[in-house]
């Protein structure tokens, strides 16, 4: 594949940046295919991303819909069938700030005006449309074989809030139609799993903009799945040793300037409120109330650690176009804990955090997942505590357990918490990129900002370390990791509905109901429906919405014999007695173990 650079020289691409540079063009076709389009455009800027191509653009009066991307596609296909040669070329600061006036490019113009060092700028030219660039390019518009449109959204100019908000147009591009096919495979295979779109089937969660972007609520079965992980995460904390409380979902803003998160996360949380002349924040984590809790009464060093627990609410601004679903969300619930703990006691209790995230994970099967040292970038003093020793002896000490443990990790520069470093677990899903869902992080800061104190050995007054640590991270995320990774087919115990009974005919609905009173009774979460619809009808239903575990069909022949057909999630049918059945599901319920099922003649 040939590519041309800003000097105008012609060269082979590497293989390794084929990508890029085919979807750095076809952000340019796609520029230009909307010049056509909608004359009044004004471009931002149009990058090649990690995972295709976008272009930020001032569309004016003009309000683009997803049915707008087809017209806009096809454009760009005529585009290439046309084989533009692309040229590049350069111009000084006055030219090129004229060239761009001229063709009304006021973004470009702003952006020169950033560049102040620069005294020439490159452009690139494909026909009539010319932009300005660094390159490299295709040489030719045709080259660009294989390429789809397939977002639409906001993005505002320069990344910042204050400026005007523009049409980002995305899409992807590959080598050929074969790489284009399996993205579309794979497309098709992340929307069948998209949480959303399982949660509004399955009646999980919803979200109204009445209510509030990125606020959602839980419906009954939603919240049958959320209280069951509560319950879980719960119950293996109390046995662990760890106290939960109940903390208020906001805190004055003097917490927050104590604790630094108003100095170092302000932008993202929600604007203060003035209450009685005192102002107050919708918390964005729960280490501040935490902090106070311990701080309520002395502490000798015996009493360490001391493990506080809560499934607490918070609330993050997170910008509109972030948002999805329960996955990323303004308000969400954190499965959060903080361990105060002397400096002694740091490699024990990390390795029991790092224990119990393992061994959750193998009771949801999770699998693929990779464990990250976050650390400091010591040149951004913004956004990490300026305090060069701290960071140097928690970096040290977190590493040195992890060692000391055998824990497997990769360190990252730059993703630590802005009061210490941390352990992160990230998670790669079915589908899409992967995303953190635990965490354990190490901190000599907060304590100190809070003045917190313990007794030691020898009556001396210490400073406690404290371990802030997530092991379902936010219920809410946890719970579309659960839904993507199992299509909205949970286990036994975690279903919201665990066994559909359906009735055959309206000879069978009595038993039908006594069926299923029986199941109630033992705490079984079964559902009838003993309708006039077809059988056929009612399973297909059942397996799109409710997705249960188990269905029982009941006809004469059950209801006469004192059995039930039972029918699993693989179509798999096979007749049980009642009180069979019922031992099983029961059993699985309460071990949290799905039951090895009976294969055909047994």
């Amino acid at each position: 594949m040939k590519i041309i650079d800003r000097f105008g020289k012609t060269s082979q691409c590497p293989k390794e940046d084929e990508l890029h540079v085919l979807r750095h063009t076809a952000a340019h076709i796609l520029a230009q295919a909307v010049k056509h389009l909608y004359p009044q455009a004004r471009f931002g800027y149009g990058p090649a991303t990690e995972n295709g191509f976008h272009y930020d653009i001032d569309m004016g009066d003009v309000k683009l819909s997803d049915e707008d991307l087809p017209a806009i596609e096809a454009e760009m296909k005529k585009i290439c069938k046309a084989n533009y040669p692309l040229k590049s070329y350069f111009l000084n600061r006055e030219d090129a700030e004229k060239l761009m006036s001229e063709r009304g490019e006021i973004y470009k113009v702003e952006h020169m005006g950033d560049l102040a060092d620069e005294t020439e700028f490159s452009f690139f030219e494909q026909g009539d449309f010319i932009d300005m660039c660094v390159g490299p390019h295709l040489t030719y518009t045709k080259a660009l074989k294989a390429f789809k449109l397939t977002t639409l959204s906001g993005a505002y100019w320069k990344n910042d809030s204050e400026n005007v908000m523009l049409t980002r147009i995305g899409g992807v591009a590959f080598r050929n139609n074969d790489e284009l096919a399996e993205w579309e495979r794979l497309a098709k295979e992340a929307r069948e799993r998209d949480h959303r779109k399982i949660g509004k089937e399955m009646g999980l969660f919803m979200t109204d903009d009445l209510c509030g972007k990125g606020l959602p609520m839980f419906l009954p079965n939603g919240y049958v799945i959320w209280q069951q992980l509560e319950n879980y995460i719960k119950e293996k904390e109390t046995r662990l040793g760890y106290q939960h409380v109940m903390t208020p979902c906001i805190g004055t803003v003097d917490l927050y300037k104590t604790s630094g998160h108003w100095d170092h996360y302000k932008e993202n949380m929600f604007p203060a409120m003035e209450v009685d002349e005192e102002a107050y924040v919708l918390r964005p984590m729960n280490c501040p109330h935490h902090m106070m809790i311990y701080a309520n009464e002395p502490h000798s060093y015996r009493q360490l650690p001391i493990r506080i627990g809560e499934i607490a609410h918070d609330f993050r601004y997170e910008a509109s176009g972030t948002l999805k679903g329960i996955e990323r969300g303004r308000h969400f619930c954190q499965n959060d804990a903080h361990l105060f703990v002397t400096p002694e006691q740091i490699k024990d209790e990390v390795a029991q955090v790092c224990n119990l995230i393992f061994e959750t994970y193998k009771d949801f099967n999770i699998t693929d997942y990779r464990c990250i040292l976050s650390l400091r970038d010591p040149a951004d003093k913004k956004k990490y505590h300026d305090d060069d020793d701290m960071w140097n002896r928690a970096e040290a000490d977190l590493r040195d357990v992890l060692n000391d443990i055998g824990i497997d990790y990769t360190e990252e520069i730059g993703e630590a918490a802005f009061y210490g470093p941390k352990l992160d677990v990230n998670v790669k899903p079915a589908v899409g990129a992967e995303y953190t869902l635990s965490t354990c992080q190490l901190d000599f800061c907060l304590p100190a900002k809070f003045n917190l104190t313990y007794i030691d050995k020898d009556n001396e007054e210490k400073t406690p370390v404290v371990l802030h640590r997530a092991i379902l991270g936010s219920l809410d995320r946890f719970m579309a990791y659960l839904i993507e990774e199992t299509k909205g087919r949970f286990p036994t115990w975690l279903a919201p509905v665990q066994v559909k009974v359906l009735s055959i005919s309206e000879k069978t609905v009595d038993y039908a109901d006594t069926v299923t009173e029986k199941l109630l009774d033992l705490g079984v979460r079964a559902v009838k429906d003993t309708s006039s619809k077809k059988i056929g009808y009612k399973i297909r239903q059942t397996q799109k919405e409710d997705r249960p575990p188990y269905m029982l069909v009941l006809g004469a022949r059950e209801a006469e014999n004192g059995m039930v057909n039972v029918r699993n999630r693989d179509g798999k049918t096979f007749d049980m007695t009642v009180d069979a059945f019922v031992e099983m599901v029961t059993t699985e319920i309460e071990t949290r173990r799905d039951a090895k099922l009976p294969v055909d003649g047994e």
